[in-house]
C-alpha cells in the first residue's frame, strides 16, 4: 500500500549527475522522512512514556489477569470448550484472518458482510477497534524496529511485549494519525461505528455467558463461564498477540534479510495460528499465507483457503518463495 510518510519522489529533470550528489539527495530525503515520522506518527517509547501511565488501560488489564488466575478455581470441561471456541473466533478469525491479513494488508478480499462479522469477532480480543488496530500495525510495518515503532524490542523486551500499551493516550486519542494510516476504514461507516463501540461485542458476550451459565447451572456456573469465556480467554489471547510484537523480533530464524529484526518462531505460530512466521510476513507483508514451507503450519491461512473454496474470499495473495533466490517482497 502507499505510504503516507514517504518523501515525494525527486523531479526526473533534476536527477543528480554524480554519485556524490545522489548520496546527498538520499540523505536529505531520509531526513525529511524522519521529520515527517516524528510529526505524524507520534508513537513509540520516547513519546508515550512522557505522557505517563494510562491508568484505565493498566487497571483493565490487571483485572483481567486477576480473573484469569481465578478461572482455574472454576474449571470444567464445558467452560474450557467455550473458551476454546471463543478464542479461535477472536484470535484466529478476528485478529489473524481479519484485522491483520484482511484489513491491514488486504491480502485477500471478502464480501462486506463477512468482513464485518470477522471484525466483530476481533473486538472480542480486547485489542481495540479496527481503525486503531490497523493504523497501529501499519505504523509498525512502516517503522519496524526504528524510531516511532509502537512496540520494538530495541526499546526493551518488556516494552515490546506489554509496556507500550500502558503509557500515554497517543495511540487512542490521535484521530488524525489513525485517519492517515487507515483512510480505507475511516470512510467505512460500519468500521467507524465499531471502532467507537468496540467494547460492545465483548460486553454482550459476557452478559450472555453470565445469563446462560445461571440458567444452566446456577451462580457458580455463571461466574465460571465469565471467568473462562472472557477473562482467561482474553488474557491468553493478549499475550499470544503480544508475543508476535516481542518474541518474534528477538528469537527465531531469519529466512529473509529484512530491514527489521523480524524472526520466524514455530512456538508463537502455534499459539497464534501462524502469525509467528513473522520474518516471512515482513518479507512478504501482502501475502495472505505466512507459512511458506510445508512444515510451517498456518491455520489462519487455512481458514482463508476455506473461504476461497466457498467463494467467500477473492484475490488471495500468496508469496512465491524461491529457495534459490530468497528475496523480500515481490509476490
Amino acid at each position: 500500500m502507499a505510504s503516507v510518510l514517504t518523501a515525494p519522489s525527486p523531479d526526473r529533470s533534476t536527477q543528480p549527475s554524480t554519485e556524490e550528489t545522489a548520496t546527498s539527495r538520499e540523505t536529505t530525503q531520509q531526513a525529511v522522512h524522519n521529520g515527517a515520522t516524528r510529526h505524524i506518527a507520534r508513537m513509540g517509547r520516547a513519546v508515550t512514556v512522557k505522557e505517563g501511565l494510562n491508568w484505565v488501560t493498566l487497571t483493565t488489564i490487571t483485572i483481567f489477569h486477576i480473573g484469569a488466575v481465578a478461572a482455574f478455581f472454576f474449571f470444567s470441561w464445558q467452560r474450557l470448550a467455550v473458551m476454546a471456541i471463543l478464542y479461535v473466533l477472536a484470535i484466529n478469525v478476528g485478529i489473524g484472518m481479519c484485522y491483520h491479513r484482511l484489513l491491514t494488508h488486504r491480502g485477500y478480499h471478502t464480501p462486506k458482510w463477512i468482513e464485518y462479522i470477522m471484525s466483530v469477532f476481533a473486538t472480542m480480543a480486547l485489542e481495540g477497534g479496527p481503525i486503531f488496530w490497523v493504523a497501529t500495525h501499519r505504523v509498525h510495518h512502516q517503522l519496524s524496529d526504528h524510531e516511532g515503532d509502537p512496540h520494538t524490542p530495541r526499546e526493551g523486551k518488556w516494552w515490546a511485549h506489554t509496556g507500550w500499551i500502558f503509557f500515554g493516550e497517543a495511540l487512542h486519542a490521535q484521530t488524525d494519525v489513525l485517519k492517515r494510516y487507515s483512510p480505507d476504514l475511516y470512510r467505512d461507516k460500519f468500521h467507524l461505528w465499531l471502532s467507537k463501540y468496540h467494547w460492545l461485542p465483548i460486553t454482550t458476550s459476557g452478559v450472555l455467558l453470565l445469563a446462560g451459565g445461571w440458567i444452566w447451572g446456577g451462580w457458580k456456573n455463571a461466574v465460571g463461564m465469565v471467568l473462562w469465556g472472557v477473562l482467561l480467554r482474553v488474557t491468553l489471547g493478549l499475550h499470544a498477540t503480544w508475543l508476535v510484537n516481542s518474541a518474534t523480533h528477538l528469537w527465531g530464524s531469519r529466512r529473509f534479510e529484512t530491514r527489521d529484526d523480524s524472526r520466524n518462531s514455530w512456538w508463537v505460530a502455534l499459539l497464534t495460528g501462524g502469525e509467528g512466521w513473522h520474518n516471512n510476513h515482513h518479507a512478504h507483508p501482502v501475502s495472505a499465507r505466512h507459512g511458506l514451507k510445508w512444515y510451517e503450519i498456518d491455520p489462519n491461512f487455512w481458514g482463508i483457503w476455506v473461504l476461497a473454496k466457498l467463494g467467500l474470499a477473492k484475490k488471495v495473495q500468496v508469496a512465491k518463495y524461491d529457495p534459490a533466490n530468497p528475496k523480500p517482497a515481490g509476490l
